[in-house]
């Protein structure tokens, strides 16, 4: 017997290998015999770092850099188990949970220390990046990134600009000469699923500044910031972004990483079922669990245990896939079906509250695991 066991992580609660050994240990109780691949996964959100560095082997680094607001912070970033692939989650560089009720402002946060990450990975020797782009505290269209690596952004007098989208409405001219010429060999994928423009009713400021802390006037500033700041990087990078999809992303980082990078979009589930090699391990199995803190339907688009079901059908579509949940939402028949998922089941045992459920997690994944295994050893002896 064979089972391939690829979660995400249940936040708050456990990491994705945590809750794939959980997964296993109850399986195991039923078929200690059986061959067990773990593949911890994610979606390119909160969590991929850590899953792709568990699912590889890889190492995790600590780099300090600029946060948000300008002040030191810690932040993570690993190196796949390859040694020439990183992954970046520009949430640990600049992230929303640097800020709060009082200091979280959009017109001066800063990606400054999202870039200093990426230099810090080619000093490393890395050729190609995984970024993560969700989370973010910012809203400047990733022009303090680009000042990090080296690109001079300018106001009429040459001075360069202060941090954060409300100061683009002053950038007269953008400098390449000084940027760190190791970009140009360097692949960044960014991992998102985020398909706004840059500006407009579905612009980068319209949609997520309200949540970074923008007022309705600070929204407009703002997006007539970002489309000056559009049209200069159209003129001086050759590049016309403004309506691009998923320019929009992590408060324009995602237009700042194609304009100033060899930066191109994939979805980060696909990515991440690419790096962990997920379809490669699906072959020949005879069962696939998957999951996450919470199931609806909304998984099917582009969560964890939707990518896990469609890929490993693909390759082994006789594997039932079983999905296991800290809590399972509203509308999951339409799960089923289409969406490749066999089998859903919450995983809490008896009620309880928040705390209590994430106290309990590993205990109850397992559980919920050796009940399914026993079902499915009980159905396999009586056919």
């Amino acid at each position: 017997m064979k089972f391939l066991i690829a979660p995400d992580s249940f936040k708050g609660s456990l990491t994705a290998k945590e809750v794939a050994q959980a997964i296993k240990a109850g399986i195991e109780r039923v078929y200690p015999q059986a061959e067990y691949r773990l593949v911890p996964m994610a979606d390119g959100g909160e969590g991929t770092v850590q899953s792709l560095v568990d699912a590889t082997a890889g190492r995790l680094l600590t780099k300090h850099v600029t946060g948000p607001l300008g002040t030191t912070v810690a932040a993570q970033y690993g190196i796949l188990g390859d040694g020439q692939t990183a992954v970046i989650e520009m949430a640990q560089a600049s992230g929303i949970q640097y800020v709060n009720e009082q200091t979280k402002n959009p017109l001066v946060t800063t990606t400054y220390g999202t870039g200093e990450l990426i230099l810090d990975a080619l000093d490393q020797g890395i050729k190609k990046i995984i970024l993560g782009i969700g989370g973010s505290a910012t809203n400047d269209g990733g022009a303090g990134m680009a000042q990090a690596l080296g690109f001079r952004l300018q106001d009429k007098n040459n001075q360069e600009l202060a941090f954060g989208g409300g100061a683009l409405n002053r950038l007269d001219h953008i400098e390449s000469q000084e940027a760190d010429p190791r970009l140009q060999e360097t692949t960044i994928l960014i991992a998102s699923d985020v398909t706004n423009p840059l500006t407009g009713e579905n612009g980068a400021a319209a949609v997520f500044g309200p949540q970074k802390g923008a007022s309705a006037a600070d929204v407009a500033v703002l997006d007539h910031n970002l489309h000056h700041y559009a049209n200069i990087v159209k003129r001086d990078l050759g590049k016309d972004l403004e309506h691009t999809a998923g320019a929009g992303a992590a408060g324009g980082l995602g237009m700042g990483l194609l304009a100033f990078t060899q930066a191109q979009m994939a979805r980060g589930i696909d990515l991440v079922i690419e790096f962990t090699h997920l379809k490669q391990q699906a072959q020949g199995v005879d069962f696939v669990f998957t999951g996450e803190g919470g199931i609806d339907f909304q998984t099917k688009f582009g969560k964890t245990p939707f990518g896990v079901a469609k890929a490993t059908k693909e390759v082994t579509p006789t594997a039932p896939v079983i999905v296991l949940a800290g809590n399972v939402g509203e509308n999951i028949d339409s799960l089923y079906g289409s969406a490749a998922m066999d089998a859903i089941f919450a995983t809490p045992a008896g009620v309880k509250d928040l705390d209590q459920a994430i106290a309990d997690g590993k205990h109850d994944i397992a559980q919920t695991a050796e009940n399914i295994a026993r079902l499915l050893k009980a159905t396999r002896t009586q056919q």
